[in-house]
């Protein structure tokens, strides 16, 4: 759990330095444009839908953003048809690597991530080599120089969380699928502000490698994570304590 941490938090620095708040907005609303597309646009009867409304309003997405999403998915807008994929596939040093996206166009997609995987020391693996190895999960951080852990803990635990537990600078609170949007929107109602809160795929147990292949790893993981049919990465990795995101990120 701690190895996707350090991942999430070293890929929102990145995010923050590469100023990507537009491709964000851009995958959020794919997202919500399916999920009214799969179960319509009331949010209290579509949980899909209501998560991807609470993420794309943690991340200030404008209200009339996120309604015209909400009107293509339900086909009062006219809009694009995407497809969910996912795929499976091996790092630099074994790492497991599980791929979401949305796609308009399949075999686009999957040429890109199959080549994206070859130049950067990885390959494509079989459905179910590694997915075996996450669990669907809510996750819910919140920043440890803001609150401590004892705050959150009785607030999340009392709103219905699974766990929570202090992972460097974040706390972080585990959540059922299920869960998660109700959760999400106690502890804002007690005026908690977190720093992400996303439905993500948490490994049951990470792999460490030196630094040297944790770079190259990573590397090809924030690469993989920024491409546009790209929904999100899960990852098994762990980050050595000694390891420098700020070196990397340079």
């Amino acid at each position: 759990m701690s190895g996707h941490s350090k991942w999430a938090t070293i890929r929102h620095k990145k995010g923050a330095q590469d100023a990507k708040r537009g491709k964000i907005f851009t995958k959020l609303i794919k997202e919500i444009t399916v999920s009214a597309r799969l179960g319509g646009g009331e949010l209290e009867a579509n949980p899909r839908l209501r998560t991807a409304v609470l993420k794309a309003k943690s991340e200030n997405m404008p209200k009339d953003n996120i309604e015209r999403a909400i009107k293509k998915g339900t086909g009062e807008l006219g809009g694009v048809e995407y497809h969910e994929l996912t795929y499976e596939a091996y790092g630099p040093g074994g790492v497991a690597i599980l791929i979401d996206a949305l796609t308009d166009n399949k075999n686009r997609t999957a040429a890109e991530v199959r080549s994206m995987l070859t130049k950067n020391g990885g390959n494509l693996g079989e459905t179910g080599c590694v997915s075996y190895l996450f669990q669907r999960k809510g996750m819910i951080t919140y920043p440890t120089d803001t609150y401590t852990e004892d705050q959150v803990l009785e607030a999340a635990l009392e709103a219905g969380a699974e766990d929570v537990s202090e992972e460097g600078e974040s706390i972080e609170v585990i959540t059922t699928p299920e869960e998660f949007a109700d959760v999400l929107e106690e502890m804002q109602r007690q005026e908690f502000r977190e720093s992400s809160a996303e439905i993500t795929r948490i490994p049951d147990a990470v792999i460490a490698l030196d630094n040297e292949k944790t770079a190259k790893a990573l590397k090809l993981i924030e690469k993989i994570d920024d491409m546009d049919d790209v929904q999100s990465v899960s990852t098994n990795l762990d980050i050595p304590d000694d390891f420098d995101p700020d070196q990397y990120l340079s």
